[in-house]
């Protein structure tokens, strides 16, 4: 088996994989060592082709490495409590692949959100066991760097293990406690998926955070935010088929074909935002969800309300503070009072690992008529991303003629 089919393999499968064998294992280290194992074995015994269920294979195969570790253990330390246990509780007629209705990812989901964590770790942890994502990825998402994650990630086990949090989707009364963290790890995951640190975007993220929001609305379905995340994850999906070229570069919002965005998705993340406005208790996923309707709703880039989306930034400003959202809100600006007054807000943003603060800057001095400030920002965008289709755009915008270089609402 290819090298990109491992990977492909990987992605699509690491998750949920990881979430079943720590259900049956009870031990998230294990069941990660386990399943990377399992994929190692993969690359020799897939070389015919891949099987038609690789995550079962991966499952099982992770099973059977874990039983014969824990019995190497158990053969070596006899009075060792935890792996004897384990492998008692391992019967050789388990099926590991089949689980109970609960879904695994939404367990892991919950587990990995447990309020006793700290809310970084929360996300980091989830994107690796959930996302399969290694830590440089999930540092370049954070904006910091990669040993803290490392450390966050470890912690975030340890405290899972020590604390003896349980693997399991709470009781609906402590729900609303936990909604704000999954929420959290959900819309990262999403975004991954959308713009993904290292590759182009992740299909595979993107479609696990709508299948994750959609359980999440399951189970809490009078919760305005977590219909606005599944609005907001929707309309923006429904841009992919139109959003990377077919040499793999990333097509700006403006040049997009919107005949090619799927009209189901937008459809379904319209009626999601006329219900969240419906309940009055704006939230920042319900606001950034009616911003992308906005977006969604116009025929042509041309027809695009600036005007309101700068009013929904003005509110998701107060909501969720941040260079982030101060940036987006800057590329609205553009658009209605000009770049003059956006590159005044954009100077005094403060994200230095942020490469798109540098890339809306070079436009918005393009389009002031100052091309080597242009330039040496849009050189400065690409060194702080390691994404090849973003590295692609930003180089195919410094290589048109300055006087057409285009505007930051492309980004």
């Amino acid at each position: 088996m290819s090298a990109g089919r491992t990977a492909e393999v990987f992605a699509a499968e690491y998750g949920r994989c990881v979430a079943t064998l720590t259900r049956v294992l009870g031990d998230i280290d294990l069941a990660e060592e386990a399943v990377a194992d399992a994929f190692a074995v993969a690359v020799e015994h897939w070389a015919g082709g891949v099987p038609p269920n690789p995550g079962g294979w991966i499952v099982t195969t992770a099973r059977r490495r874990a039983i014969d570790r824990l019995r190497r253990e158990k053969a070596r330390e006899p009075k060792e409590g935890e792996a004897v246990r384990l492998l008692d509780d391992l019967g050789p007629d388990d099926d590991a692949d089949s689980g109970p209705v609960d879904d695994d990812r939404l367990r892991m989901l919950f587990t990995c959100c447990h309020p006793a964590l700290a809310a970084p770790a929360r996300v980091a942890l989830t994107l690796r066991l959930l996302g399969g994502l290694e830590a440089p990825a999930i540092a370049r998402a954070f904006l910091v760097g990669t040993p803290t994650i490392q450390q966050r990630i470890v912690r975030a086990k340890a405290k899972i293990r020590d604390a003896h949090i349980p693997y399991r989707v709470p009781r609906d009364a402590d729900l609303p406690d936990r909604l704000d963290s999954v929420l959290a790890v959900v819309y990262l995951i999403g975004t991954e998926g959308h713009t993904g640190t290292v590759d182009a975007t992740r299909p595979d993220l993107a479609a696990e955070a709508v299948r994750l929001a959609r359980l999440v609305v399951e189970l809490m379905p009078d919760e305005p935010e977590a219909l606005g995340l599944l609005a907001l994850l929707l309309l923006t999906e429904a841009r992919r088929p139109a959003r990377v070229a077919g040499d793999g570069s990333l097509v700006g919002l403006a040049d997009q074909d919107r005949s090619a965005w799927d009209a189901g998705m937008i459809a379904e993340g319209h009626e999601l935002v006329r219900r969240c406005l419906r309940r009055g208790a704006p939230g920042r996923y319900q606001l950034q969800a009616a911003i992308n309707a906005v977006h969604t709703d116009a025929a042509t880039a041309a027809d695009t309300d600036w005007r309101q989306i700068l009013a929904l930034y003005d509110q998701l400003a107060v909501l969720d503070p941040g260079p982030v959202v101060a940036l987006n809100r800057a590329v609205a600006l553009a658009e209605v009072d000009g770049p003059a007054a956006a590159l005044a807000v954009v100077e005094t943003l403060d994200a230095p690992r942020y490469h798109l603060l540098d890339a809306v800057r070079a436009d918005l001095l393009d389009r002031l008529g100052r091309p080597d400030e242009a330039d040496a920002a849009r050189t400065a965008a690409l060194d702080r991303t390691d994404n090849p289709a973003e590295r692609a755009l930003l180089l195919a915008r410094a290589r048109r003629p300055r006087h057409v270089r285009k505007s930051p609402r492309d980004l």
